[in-house]
């Protein structure tokens, strides 16, 4: 979700690698292991969490998660909990990464000490104040100074065992000084609104002369106001602090009025001192990415540069192959170049021509897209899109049976258990294989079209330069579709969104043996036993030592390389897309079951309950398949309500105003709406995603919406008096099922600007090559030989409009940030005093100023 500054869009995303923990600290009782899980949180708000690894003190994760991120965040946060059965999980540790230092950690393996939790450390939020300095004259004509102080509302404030009832503690700090006043107490809210004014006194002089009209410098550099948040606790153990702020009086100058936005900060010296070193380590790999993306007319040089690349001859001279000259990694250039041509249509015929071009370069049959080429990662990251749907469809309900069957498979006799056979091992890894291979090899129908378009495009490049060899063109196809598309989903299930979690020891070995099966059946190799290392997998391998198989994959490879539009056969079994507990509650449609009008909505309370109210919402689990949204008391159980996908007419979010809580959206039906509430940001995202994509194709799908409830006789968004007054927003799914809703593309010109613009040393240097090859025939420079230059001239004049592109988008985000700095105010509630990120920005922007200068 991007955030709109004045015409920009500014995007954040995190990946995030969780590998392992070393050197917990043992449970202090006679077993010392510990059942240990991981979370990721956004300030206190958390966003995902780990499997629970038991029995370990070094707990191995090997767990990625990535999200959008949909707001402001001060820190990036890794807790380390213990599982307690019969009490509250207990903490054992924590990284806390500011946003301002993500990019020192950007895509490397870091290991990371745990630092100790303590709640005076646990913040988060930011709070308004209002000061103002005035003189009062007292009854008997003395001259006395007070302050104001207003502390108007706070925002973001942390949620503390599932609620939040907080109040503000004012008190003014210095010498002789220890006065306390409390706000009123704002019940379940996070954002509360105070409006409250104390008054303190600041001096108060014997006698009246002249200066004492003005306040004492010595004495105000003495004081400061200091202001704490609290969650009013019914537990016995207190009141729990939720951060504070210091202000020193010094602020109020000459004018004596001070009004500002303020970050909490944590309590001084608070918590327990506890050693580092003896909580343990943490290995992370955090991709913090921030795009700034500008209007598209601003991209059109660098983009059609891009989209042109396929009709550049040699495609070696294109912009998109030059990108990949110069990334360090492939990977870098493959991911935004393959949304981007993906978003305009374009991918087919931009990754046959790399292809031609790359088989035309290999000599060897055998080695045909061995190497990790653009090419090779282009196709990649295409399959990863085109076909997540497809994966799902044929791998994830034989993948969850696995998973929960937990049969013994292992057949390396050095490995095996004294209470297991290996003859029975062996059967029930057969099993698992021979049923896996068979929903590959006749899914051939559901393949993406845009996938058959590209392996009938490998297909013909193959055959026509290796003609002698009859197999190359299953070769060249079986390399992407069973290497690189079915054996990594099968060998890490969680990496392809078939899993949430990594799977444990013995089912990760059963589908690592599963995966090394179905990678040779797939190879269609002459000599199959001869590709295993291991004799006990050289001798399983003797059970598909049959023409039947062969014959099934190349029947597979000859329907999924064949170029045209699949019709898409419906799918009778249900695929579970996505399941979780959250709140819901139901409002109906007037008119007694009527369908609401095209384009209008109309929805009233339940009768006789305060809109406000806890009961009508209820904890419930939340089940979504191919077929249907449906929702449960408990997992397990019966569905309460089950809601047709064909009947979903938008999905949308609700404001917060709506019903006073975060995290709401609503699925709209023909004759009622349902109003859920998810736990976080990020999974209130991943429901609105998953539900609009899945209903895409409704043909009664909505246009518009009230994105607000209808409340004491008007909308709260439209502020229209009529409960059938027409959707005042457009829905944001009204757009046709398609590939391309998930990309941006101006959002990925962007990212490859951002590239071309780390990288421009070396596109410098790679011009310098182009005329070092056109001058000299020679042997080329070893600085330039790793670049692919096949028309030195032609790649010039592309490396020259790259440049100029470039350094046009450069001078955009210069200006941007230029005007936004000049425009900025320190303390306001964009930027509140104390926000490090910002401080940090205003020291860049000064020295970018002085160079300049």
């Amino acid at each position: 979700m991007a955030v709109e500054e004045e015409g920009l869009r500014v995007f954040q995303s995190v990946k995030i690698k969780i590998g392992e923990a070393k050197n917990i600290p043992p449970y202090p009782g006679p077993n010392r292991m510990r059942d240990c899980y991981c979370t990721v949180n956004l300030d206190q708000e958390e966003v995902f969490r780990t499997k629970i690894v038991e029995k370990s003190l070094c707990p191995f994760y090997g767990e990625d998660f990535y999200c959008e991120i949909p707001r402001s965040f001060r820190h990036l946060s890794f807790y380390i909990f213990d599982r307690d059965v019969f009490r509250r999980d207990s903490s054992i540790g924590k990284v806390a990464v500011k946003k301002e230092d993500l990019q020192k950690y950007h895509g490397k393996d870091t290991w990371f000490q745990l630092q100790p939790v303590s709640a005076d450390s646990e913040v988060q939020g930011k709070v308004h104040l209002e000061l103002r300095l005035s003189e009062v004259i007292t009854d008997s004509g003395v001259i006395s100074h007070k302050l104001a102080t207003r502390v108007l509302e706070c925002q973001g404030l942390p949620i503390v065992n599932g609620q939040c009832d907080p109040y503000a503690a004012v008190s003014l700090l210095g010498p002789s000084r220890s006065e306390a006043k409390k706000t009123k107490v704002k019940r379940k809210t996070n954002n509360p609104q105070f409006e409250e004014t104390f008054y303190f006194e600041v001096t108060r002089p014997l006698s009246y002369t002249k200066r004492q009209f003005d306040v004492e410098e010595e004495d105000v550099d003495k004081l400061a106001l200091r202001v704490d948040l609290w969650n009013a606790s019914n537990l016995k153990f207190g009141d729990e602090f939720l951060g504070g702020v210091r202000v020193p009086l010094r602020v109020l100058g000459q004018a004596g009025v001070h009004d500002a936005w303020y970050f909490l900060q944590p309590r001084e010296n608070g918590g327990k001192s506890v050693k580092v070193e003896d909580l343990g380590s943490l290995r992370l790999n955090i991709v913090y990415t921030e795009d700034h993306v500008f209007p598209s007319e601003h991209y059109t040089p660098l983009r059609d540069l891009l989209l042109q690349s396929a009709n550049v001859e040699p495609v070696s001279a294109s912009t998109a192959h030059i990108l990949g000259e110069v990334c360090r990694e492939k990977q870098e250039a493959a991911i935004p170049l393959v949304r981007l041509f993906l978003h305009y249509g374009k991918i087919v015929p931009f990754i046959s021509a790399i292809a031609h071009a790359e088989i035309n370069r290999t000599q060897d049959p055998n080695t045909i897209f061995r190497g990790n080429s653009l090419t090779s990662k282009c196709i990649d990251e295409t399959m990863k899109l085109a076909g997540m749907h497809y994966l799902q469809v044929t791998l994830k309900p034989i993948i969850d049976e696995i998973c929960t069957e937990h049969k013994s498979c292992e057949i390396d006799p050095v490995k095996l258990k004294e209470s297991e056979n290996l003859e029975t091992n062996r059967e029930n890894l057969r099993q698992y294989v021979d049923r896996i291979f068979n929903v590959i090899t006749t899914s051939g129908v559901r393949c993406p079209t845009v996938m058959c378009d590209i392996f009938f495009s490998l297909r013909e490049s193959a055959a026509t330069k290796f003609q002698v060899d009859q197999d190359v063109r299953y070769t060249a196809v079986s390399s992407f579709i069973f290497l690189r598309f079915f054996a990594p989903a099968i060998l890490s299930p969680n990496l392809f969104h078939l899993r949430p979690h990594h799977p444990d020891p013995a089912t990760s070995r059963t589908l690592t043996l599963i995966s090394k099966t179905i990678q040779t059946l797939g190879s269609l190799a002459k000599s199959k036993s001869a590709n295993f290392k291991e004799s006990y997998m050289a001798a399983f391998y003797d059970y598909f030592n049959e023409q039947k198989y062969a014959d099934a994959v190349k029947n597979f490879l000859d329907l999924i390389s064949t170029s045209g539009k699949w019709d898409q056969k419906s799918i009778e079994t249900p695929i579970m897309l996505k399941e979780g507990s959250v709140k819901v509650t139901i409002k109906r449609v007037d008119g007694k079951g009527s369908k609401a009008p095209k384009g209008r909505f109309m929805i009233k309370r339940a009768q006789g309950r305060n809109r406000f109210g806890m009961k009508n919402f209820k904890k419930r689990w939340f089940r979504l398949t191919n077929h249907e949204f449906t929702y449960h008391k408990t997992k397990g159980e019966g569905a309460l309500c089950s809601i047709p996908i064909e009947n979903i007419l938008a999905v949308e979010r609700l404001e917060e105003e709506s019903f006073k809580m975060k995290n709401m959206f609503q699925v709209i039906q023909p004759e009622r709406a349902l109003y859920i509430q998810a736990n976080n940001c990020v999974e209130a995202r991943d429901w609105i995603d998953i539900l609009t994509k899945v209903s895409q194709c409704n043909r009664k799908r909505l246009s518009t919406y009230h994105p607000s409830a209808y409340l004491n006789g008007h909308w709260l968004c439209c502020k229209l008096s009529a409960d059938t007054a027409p959707g005042c927003s457009p829905c944001t799914g009204d757009l046709p099922a398609n590939i391309q809703l998930d990309v941006d593309g101006d959002r990925e010109t962007e990212r490859i600007y951002s590239l071309f613009s780390t990288y421009m040393t070396k596109l410098i240097k790679m011009q310098e090559a182009c005329g070092s090859k056109s001058v000299y025939d020679g042997p080329e420079q070893e600085e330039y030989s790793t670049f692919v230059i096949d028309d030195p001239q032609e790649t010039y004049k592309t490396l020259k409009q790259i440049i100029s592109a470039v350094q046009t988008l450069e001078q955009q985000h210069t200006k941007y940030k230029r005007d936004k700095f000049k425009k900025t105010k320190i303390g306001s509630q964009e930027h509140p005093i104390g926000d490090k990120s910002f401080q940090c920005y205003i020291r860049q922007q000064s020295e970018n100023t002085t160079y300049s200068i």
